[in-house]
């Protein structure tokens, strides 16, 4: 591999620099979740505003492996958080291919960057994956939030609303990346990214 394209020290502190920001604005909308009703607004708001950051992320890549490692480190970060190991098995594989995807288009198109959000996304999809694989397991852990809240979150989240939730996620995604897109563009256009 060319040494231009190894990660180097100032790759890794912006992979670090923007998951933390990225990790930021998920709890913020995680936080909805305390609200039954409002749990399913996660794969809503996360792609569309998580979209600005990782947007602007994206005029930084110019090298394989970031976009990757950022996906690793999201999963990572909401296992250690108390979600299940869904989003960082999910994480590994959205993130390969939005790396791929990004890639493909040489690190310049901003079609691709759109897509690629709205792949490397999925990953918040993952979070719910427990509450439909397994209820009785999530809800073992979690007898603190009462049964009123356990009762409720559980007729929302009917196993039909597993696949709905992935295509709200990926389509709140791209106008996520849209979004970013659109607010960032002075910076798309500084990286040479059209």
């Amino acid at each position: 591999m060319e040494d231009s394209k190894k990660l180097k020290g100032k790759d890794l502190i912006n992979i670090g620099i923007f998951t933390a920001i990225y990790f930021v604005v998920t709890l913020v909308f995680a936080m909805l979740g305390f609200i039954p009703v409002f749990m399913p607004l996660m794969a809503v708001f996360d792609p569309l505003f998580g979209g600005i950051v990782f947007m602007l992320f994206l005029t930084k890549v110019k090298k394989p492996g970031m976009i990757l490692i950022m996906s690793i480190l999201m999963g990572i970060l909401m296992w250690l958080t108390g979600m299940s190991f869904y989003a960082l098995v999910v994480g590994i594989v959205t993130g390969l291919i939005a790396e791929l995807i990004y890639k493909s288009g040489d690190y310049k198109s901003s079609k691709k960057a759109v897509f690629t959000h709205a792949v490397f996304c999925l990953w918040i999809w993952s979070n719910y994956l427990p509450l439909f694989l397994q209820p009785e397991k999530y809800w073992s852990t979690r007898q603190q939030f009462g049964e009123e809240y356990i009762n409720t979150l559980t007729k929302i989240m009917q196993i039909w609303m597993c696949p709905v939730l992935f295509l709200v996620c990926f389509l709140f995604g791209i106008l996520g990346g849209l979004l970013g897109l659109k607010l960032l563009k002075k910076h798309f256009a500084k990286a040479g990214i059209v």
